[in-house]
């Protein structure tokens, strides 16, 4: 259960927050005052503070440099009044990780409250940082070793290693950087790796799901807003550009913004400024952008859906996310390092698998990636028998896979190829073999999605049956 600390010297509102965090599911503690508040620090271990900006003995600014200082695995909300957004923004930059406004809304207040233990869980996790101790990972930097996101295992695949070269490649620089791959592969962890290791890792790194965003709240979101600016607009909101300023705004999901929100974005990142939803007054930003994606951007160019100038300023340079079907020998190390973090949360001790659930993990697609290898861990820690998670413990669409019938020939090369009287230099029985060999490569790169598979080999679903049925493929 994550750990709360509230220190607000209204005692009736730290009680209501209080209340309304347990139903919730965390476990919190109350202070009345700064000193009391760091008094509850040096007694016990808080995943994150929610501090009032103005305290009786002390004030926002004040509290956070003393708790970044003497425990920054500690991740820090400030709670603030309109008059001070501006300070808000300067905390932000601070180490602070977010802040809320008076009056508090609660659906806004777990939200952001959810968000920060994540971010807070996964970047602490990453540089080796524990209150009160600097480990010898946490001064990686200074020997320009890589530091890495909690999510992000350092395998021993060959794509793997690849892609951290280029995490350690483009990190120092102030590229835009765009990062392809299926969901669940982990392209936020790469993107926290690179913020690590750049230039900018004391800064901000601010997350934005630009696939949950509807065109009405998108602007807002990204360029924030003045107090009545437009109906609902109850308080002035700062954006993600601007909470981000001097560190990294990653987008994920781009693809799926509006045409018209794509054609402000790409006014913010040439002209590096950003105006409030009714304010006229002009924010100079420095903010590196990260994009992520699991579709073709330039498909989308091409379909009218994405601007080819926003493309290619976002473009400068690419980072691919392989799937965890190819990335093998990477999958008992991700299995095992999920594991470890199951049993801290759970409180379990289980420390093996059995011979043939590595045998079912090895075999299995994983069309979820990383992000259904890690929940899939997390059940099975949980429904576990003594130390040892066995076959009972997985889903049934694992525990069950039997690969596709196709698959299998291809894995055993016992798929028939068409007779032909041609002999075998023959270049029409070259080209044909070619063609073939190429079907079931897309075939095993889209986890046999034969609609994907069309798409990519550019000819019609009924075509592509056709094909398999020639070679045998059902």
């Amino acid at each position: 259960m994550k750990k709360i600390l509230i220190i607000d010297d209204e005692v009736n509102v730290a009680l209501l927050l209080s209340k309304f965090l347990t139903r919730n599911g965390f476990d919190v503690s109350t202070a009345s005052s700064g000193t009391s508040g760091m008094e509850a620090l040096k007694n016990d271990e808080f995943n994150l503070v929610l501090c009032d900006f103005r305290l009786e003995d002390t004030d926002g600014r004040e509290m956070l440099r003393n708790i970044k200082t003497q425990y920054p695995k500690t991740g820090v909300i400030i709670i603030t009044g309109y008059s001070d957004i501006k300070m808000a923004v300067e905390l932000i930059k601070m180490g602070a990780y977010d802040y809320i406004t008076k009056p508090l809304y609660p659906d806004e207040i777990l939200n952001t409250i959810n968000k920060a233990v994540e971010t807070h869980y996964a970047l602490v996790e990453d540089t080796g940082i524990d209150n009160n101790i600097v480990t010898e990972k946490s001064k990686s930097r200074d020997n320009k070793k890589l530091v890495f996101a909690s999510e992000f295992v350092a395998g021993s695949s060959k794509s793997s290693k690849e892609l951290q070269r280029q995490i350690e490649l483009v990190a120092p620089t102030n590229y835009s950087v765009i990062i392809l791959g299926e969901s669940g592969t982990g392209k936020e962890s790469v993107a926290k790796s690179i913020h690590l290791n750049s230039q900018r890792h004391n800064q901000p790194f601010i997350a934005m799901d630009c696939g949950s965003l509807t065109k009405e709240l998108a602007a807002s979101e990204f360029f924030g807003h003045e107090k009545g600016s437009f109906t609902g607009a109850l308080y002035t909101k700062i954006g993600h550009f601007e909470m981000a300023n001097g560190g990294t705004l990653f987008l994920d999901e781009v693809g799926n913004l509006s045409y018209e929100i794509q054609a402000a974005l790409l006014r913010t990142v040439q002209e590096r400024k950003v105006k409030r939803i009714g304010s006229t007054k002009e924010i100079d930003l420095d903010v590196r952008i990260i994009i992520a994606t699991n579709e073709s951007l330039q498909d989308g160019i091409l379909k009218g859906k994405f601007r080819e100038d926003l493309y290619h300023r976002f473009n400068e340079f690419t980072i691919y996310m392989p799937p965890l079907r190819e990335r093998g020998n990477d999958i008992m190390l991700l299995a095992e390092h999920f594991l470890k973090i199951a049993n801290n949360e759970l409180g379990r001790n289980v420390t093996t698998f059995a011979p043939e659930v590595i045998d079912c993990f090895m075999n299995y697609r994983w069309p979820g990636n990383i992000r259904e290898l890690k929940n899939v861990i997390r059940r099975a820690a949980l429904l576990a028998e003594d130390n040892e998670i066995t076959m009972k413990a997985l889903p049934l669409e694992i525990s069950n896979f039997k690969a596709p019938s196709f698959e299998q020939a291809y894995n055993h090369q016992a798929y028939e190829a068409p007779e032909v009287k041609e002999p075998r230099h023959d270049l029409k029985n070259a080209a044909l073999e070619a063609e073939y060999e190429t079907i079931i490569k897309v075939l095993r790169e889209v986890n046999f999605n034969k609609t994907k598979a069309a798409e990519i080999l550019n000819i019609d679903r009924k075509t592509l049956y056709n094909k398999m049925k020639a070679i045998n493929l059902k």
